[in-house]
This record gives structure tokens, sequence and C-alpha cells, in this order.
């Protein structure tokens, strides 16, 4: 029995765009008969090496003014709840750390976490607001101390490391087959690749 295509999916728990993706990343690629392996990664060292000390949706305010009304239009047509975070971009190295350490779990917390953060507006750097969404995502606190290990710490700082080798620069972003796709807008793009590409 041939193996179902895969799409990689590299998301930054900071990214608004995101935060759309990991709301409906699993229906598509079920619909199409792909398999997704979700790669949480740190948009900060990739940021900090062109220079930048912020999100550039902060370093060039008209961008993050577009990219706010961007969202707010793109979740009312997708019925999301969307809240700004008072906050932004907020620090999710600790959120990434637990996702690793989640596993086959991972997509439930992460998506807790971006509700959580965007459509409720909370600080997901907060360790209360993580442990809600362990709880929301039926996962057990234990994943708190498993996240501060050195093996997932190594884990994920290796992960951010592979995105920087694959050419990745922003998030969310999808690689297939070698072939890097970047933005929530190009998400059923790769879909489709992963299906046809030979």
């Amino acid at each position: 029995m041939s193996r179902a295509p895969t799409v990689d999916f590299w998301f930054e728990f900071a990214s608004t765009y995101s935060y759309l993706s990991v709301m409906r990343i699993e229906d598509l690629a079920r619909e199409r008969g792909v398999a997704v392996r979700w790669r949480p990664f740190l948009l900060g060292p990739i940021f900090g090496a062109q220079g930048w000390t912020s999100s550039p949706f902060n370093l060039y305010p008209a961008k993050g003014q577009y990219m706010w009304r961007d969202m707010a239009r793109l979740c009312r047509a997708r019925g999301l709840p969307f809240r700004r975070p008072a906050l932004f971009p907020q620090n999710g190295l600790r959120a990434a750390r637990i996702a690793v350490a989640a596993g086959d779990a991972m997509p439930e917390f992460c998506k807790a976490v971006y509700s959580a953060q965007f459509a409720e507006g909370e600080d997901i750097s907060d360790l209360s607001v993580l442990i809600a969404c362990l709880a929301r995502a039926g996962l057990s606190e234990t994943l708190l101390d498993t996240a501060q290990s050195p093996e997932i710490k190594a884990a994920l700082r290796n992960q951010t490391e592979q995105a920087v080798s694959l050419g990745i620069f922003g998030a969310p972003s999808f690689t297939v087959a070698g072939e890097l796709f970047w933005g929530d807008d190009r998400l059923k793009q790769a879909l489709y690749w992963a299906r046809t590409a030979p």
C-alpha cells in the first residue's frame, strides 16, 4: 500500500497568519488525502540574522496596520473568532517546546494556543494560559516539565536550524518534496503540489 503524500507545516506561535492555517490545515489535507507533519520553529533567530529586532509588521507600521485589518476580514469570512492581543509579537518559546513534547497530540495543543492568543487576546507566555491550553487539549501538565528537558530544547533548536537550511523566512510555510510555499494563501497550492508533484 502506497503512503499518503506529505506536507511539512512550519509555523511560529507569534505568527498571525499561522493561526489561519492551524485552524484549517487538517480538514483540507484530509479531504485531499495528504498527511501533515507539524513543524514548530522560531522566527526570532531568522529575523535577527536579517538585523530585525521585531516583527516586520511592527518595523513597518503601514504593513502592520494592513495585516491586522486583513486578519479581521479573513477571520470573519472563515467564521473564526478574532481578537487582537495587546502584545505583539508574543514570546512563543515555551509553547513551541510544549508542542514538540506533545508529539502526536501537537495539533490539538496548537489550536488551543492559537485560539487563546488570537481569538481571546491572551498572553501565551503566561504559564497559566499554557496550563489552560493543555487542559483544553486534554493533555497533562507534566508536559511542562518534559518541555524543559535538554532533548526537547535541542529538538526545537534543530528544527529551527532545519527551517533556515530550507530557506524558510516566514510563517506559515509549507515544504513539499523540496518546494517551499509561504503564507496561508499558499496552503491549498502546497497540498495540490503534494498530490501532483513528479
